[in-house]
């Protein structure tokens, strides 16, 4: 099973913990997991 790497939605370094509750360690933020997957959706490069 491949484990996706979490990013914070403010600071963007990678979430640590969870897998339901995640945390950041350089601005201190607590994120659900349900949060990430819903309110903030990963940023994809569209195609040319």
């Amino acid at each position: 099973m491949t484990r996706t790497r979490r990013c914070c939605p403010r600071c963007h370094t990678v979430l640590d913990e969870g897998p339901i509750l995640y945390r950041c360690a350089s601005c201190q933020r607590a994120v659900y997991a349900a949060d990430l997957d819903f309110d903030y959706p990963v940023a994809t490069r569209s195609a040319r």
